[in-house]
């Protein structure tokens, strides 16, 4: 089959790779249908590269037709139409029946100390071949692929792998009052689906931050208050901005939906680069050890937010010595959430949302479609921000 393989910093290939099969009597094989680009895949194309190996398959979003299933997945069978979560978790152990499987005590990464394998993620999370591929095998299939209707386009459910269940987690671990506010910081496919979520969910007032035009158009049609942060001279015009129009107090919530690439941040990002040029062997234990993220994006969040708001963390962090303003977090009284989306906890919520009506706005949430042969293109593009690329699925 083709698949998007990895082979270095800034460089992705279509290549031929064996067919995936069944190995384990809980697996299915998938013939993917559509699968999507995420913003957490260009970490691994610029920054998590001393985790990544030459030929990983890369991708998390995928959907597509069950082709094959193991003799303990009583509940798919081939022809089966389903979208499949980026996590792979049991349903069974304690933390799946905790809401939690991203924490799955069946498919943990014991070995690296790390929560529940993930497709097409670093030898961190496995190293589990990815979706973007022809095909795919999801271990767990008792549990983790999520059925969904005939009829509609791909575009309606798509993003039930990863998209709207991580923005609805973001969105309920903001804990925005009835009627609050909430600032969304980076408006990219995850911050952009959060915002509107948080207006499904109820918030009076939701303020999008980014520099890029047309991710603030696409907030601002849809009625966000959007700031443009190339408007400001530095990081505190635009707090002290968004607190002139919240009583000067900031609002309720902030959701950092941009991570550990966040603009700003030249050390941490020299100390990014030169980790990603190390060789493996060193580069692996170097960045477990003295990795830093690229913080300007949560430092902004802690100062916008008020005292005693919630801070909500959506965008993938992986630094392990990170200089964190705790006098600031403790004497505000900022409650701090954070982690990978639980999906599975979320998607009965979610799809009663995924109507004709289509109140979230996923049928033309994709700015791009792209056979998978274009992926080489695709990243480039997505990573430099060309071409107004926002969400990009592609065809295999």
């Amino acid at each position: 089959m083709r698949a998007v393989t990895w082979q270095g910093k800034r460089d992705v290939r279509v290549e031929n790779v064996p067919d995936p099969t069944i190995q384990e009597p809980t697996d299915a094989v998938i013939r993917i249908t559509s699968t999507g680009l995420c913003g957490s895949d260009l970490h691994l194309y610029e920054v998590l590269t001393p985790f990544m190996t030459p030929g990983d398959i890369l991708g998390h979003e995928p959907m597509g037709i069950v082709e094959e299933v193991g003799a303990g997945v009583p509940d798919l069978q081939a022809g089966d139409r389903v979208v499949v979560p980026f996590q792979i978790a049991c349903g069974d152990c304690w933390m799946c029946l905790t809401g939690l499987p991203t924490q799955c005590e069946t498919t943990q990464v014991t070995g690296e100390g790390m929560g529940a394998a993930l497709f097409g993620y670093t030898r961190l999370y496995g190293a589990v071949p990815g979706a973007q591929a022809e095909y795919l095998r999801v271990p767990q299939a008792q549990f983790g692929p999520i059925k969904i209707p005939e009829g509609p386009p791909d575009d309606r459910f798509v993003y039930l792998s990863d998209v709207l269940p991580t923005a609805w987690q973001a969105v309920r671990y903001a804990e925005v009052p009835e009627g609050g506010s909430v600032a969304v910081l980076g408006l990219g496919p995850i911050g952009d689906m959060a915002c509107r979520v948080a207006q499904a969910q109820g918030a009076g007032r939701v303020f999008g931050v980014d520099l890029v035009p047309e991710r603030l158009r696409r907030a601002r049609e849809r009625g966000v208050e959007t700031y443009d942060l190339r408007s400001f001279d530095d990081e505190k015009e635009l707090v002290a901005a968004i607190r002139d129009v919240t009583d000067g107090r900031g609002p309720d919530a902030v959701i950092d939906a941009v991570g550990t690439e966040a603009h700003g941040s030249a050390a941490a990002r020299l100390a990014q680069s030169a980790s990603a040029m190390l060789p493996r062997k060193i580069g692996g234990p170097f960045a477990e050890r003295f990795s830093v993220d690229r913080l300007a994006a949560l430092y902004t969040a802690i100062d916008l937010v008020r005292r005693g708001g919630t801070i909500s963390l959506s965008g993938v962090y992986g630094g392990m010595a990170d200089p964190i303003p705790l006098l600031t977090l403790f004497d505000k009284q900022i409650q701090l959430r954070m982690g990978q989306a639980n999906v599975r906890r979320w998607t009965d919520d979610i799809l009663p949302l995924l109507t004709d009506e289509d109140p979230l706005g996923v049928d033309d949430f994709a700015t791009h479609r792209v056979p998978l042969s274009d992926a080489p293109h695709a990243y480039e593009m997505f990573q430099r921000k060309q071409d107004g690329a926002v969400k990009v699925l592609m065809k295999p």
